[in-house]
């Protein structure tokens, strides 16, 4: 989707693993003359020249994991628990190993915080971008980063591949009847599979954003416990109260997890980026990078290949 040409020119916020992974998983198997597999790494290259191309953004950052635990694995055993035993699709390990090179080379930031997530640097950026006048666009498959979606901060779904959808908080309330801010306390009712939460057994979605329609919160919620209408629903509730309160917690994206100094983006680099491609065989790819930078003269999100 592109970005209307009378609004601001945004900061592109990149989730790096969740579009990988995403878009490893959209296309056929892929590999050099010489066998490395190159699938993902292509699919995100793809992605990385079309937000550059449609969204005309002043630069950008790619959000890490890191692979140590975070506060969410030390506050609760069973987070995501079972994800890193499952096998891995083939060629992955490979191309994870050279996914680091490939961010290098495009010349945008890379920001990563020990003991949290991708996502809480996402949202950290997001509102660190926005106090100062920036437009964040988050870009992800991670459906937690819709909570990053307020104010100016905007987000790219990408469901699979490069396709994405883009998101405001109207788009958000009209996904989830309930707003952004709210999205914790609805992942504390209805659970979340992905990072094996739990939920509650006979709620919903639709119960779910009823119940916090009518009382605005989890906390409200467990104060007003006896107000909840029908019975089945309050008793449904009633032996899972306390543990509300932290998975609403748990759920919640940090954003104002501690950042490395330095600039939260930078410019695309296209002579960086002509290397990698090169290496890793994506002819296809060099003439959209020439008509990328044949843009630099007029705007600074790319910097040209040097003479």
């Amino acid at each position: 989707m592109s970005a209307p040409s009378d609004e601001p020119r945004p900061v592109l916020l990149l989730d790096a693993f969740s579009l990988f992974y995403r878009a490893m998983h959209a296309l056929p198997p892929m590999s050099t003359r010489a066998g490395v597999p190159t699938a993902g790494l292509y699919g995100l290259s793809v992605l990385l020249l079309k937000l550059f191309r449609e969204q005309r953004p002043l630069g950008g950052t790619f959000a890490l994991d890191l692979p140590e635990p975070t506060f969410r694995h030390t506050g609760f055993e069973g987070y995501k628990q079972g994800r890193s035993e499952a096998p891995r699709p083939e060629g992955a390990r490979e191309q994870l190993e050279r996914l680091p090179s490939l961010i290098q080379a495009s010349g945008l930031a890379a920001l990563s915080s020990p003991g949290f997530e991708a996502d809480d640097v996402l949202a950290t950026l997001a509102r660190e971008l926005a106090e100062r006048g920036q437009r964040p666009l988050v870009v992800s498959g991670d459906r937690d980063c819709f909570q990053t979606v307020k104010g100016p901060a905007r987000m790219l779904y990408v469901a699979r591949g490069v396709e994405a959808t883009l998101y405001d908080e109207a788009a958000v309330v009209a996904r989830y009847a309930l707003s952004p801010a709210l999205l914790p306390d609805y992942i504390a009712l209805v659970g979340d599979p992905s990072d094996r939460l739990p939920g509650v057994a006979g709620i919903g979605p639709r119960i779910a954003a009823r119940l916090l329609q009518r009382f605005g919160s989890i906390a409200a919620l467990v104060a007003q416990i006896d107000a909840v209408d029908p019975p089945r629903i309050r008793e449904a509730l009633r032996p899972h109260l306390e543990r509300l309160v932290f998975f609403r917690d748990l759920a919640a994206l940090r954003d104002d997890v501690p950042l490395a100094p330095g600039p939260r983006f930078r410019p695309l680099d296209t002579e960086g980026l002509s290397r990698i491609f090169a290496e890793l065989e994506f002819t296809s790819l060099l003439p959209r990078l020439t008509a990328l930078a044949a843009l630099a003269a007029q705007r600074d999100d790319v910097r040209p290949a040097a003479a």
